[in-house]
């Protein structure tokens, strides 16, 4: 296992209905971050969020049908999550994002065709 490494966590929360580019936000996010170089991105949906107009977006609530809160999480180092950070703004016309500093390593086997 190698030593750790000092990170940053991004975390963009936005909703599944929100479009950047002519295409689902969070899909343009993560493919941003894939130009960009960044390490790692994941997305992840929720069933249900409570966002700043104090309103619950879920499931169930027929008022905010078709969009369930994304989450998309990011991880680079402090600098290369920064220096995206200008690009992710032009990307999210409302959501919120986080910045947490986390340690980061690798275990196991690196690269696809370690088997």
């Amino acid at each position: 296992m190698q030593a750790p490494q000092v990170g940053v966590l991004l975390r963009a929360l936005l909703g599944e209905a929100d479009r950047a580019l002519g295409r689902a936000s969070y899909a343009t996010i993560v493919n941003e971050a894939r130009t960009a170089g960044l390490a790692g991105a994941t997305v992840f949906r929720g069933p249900m969020s409570l966002g700043r107009a104090r309103q619950i977006n879920g499931g169930l609530n027929v008022e905010a049908p078709g969009n369930l809160p994304v989450v998309v999480e990011i991880v680079d180092t402090e600098d290369r999550i920064r220096a995206f950070l200008p690009r992710l703004e032009q990307l999210i016309g409302s959501g919120l994002v986080t910045l947490i500093e986390v340690r980061m390593f690798r275990l196991g086997r690196s690269g696809p065709a370690a088997n």
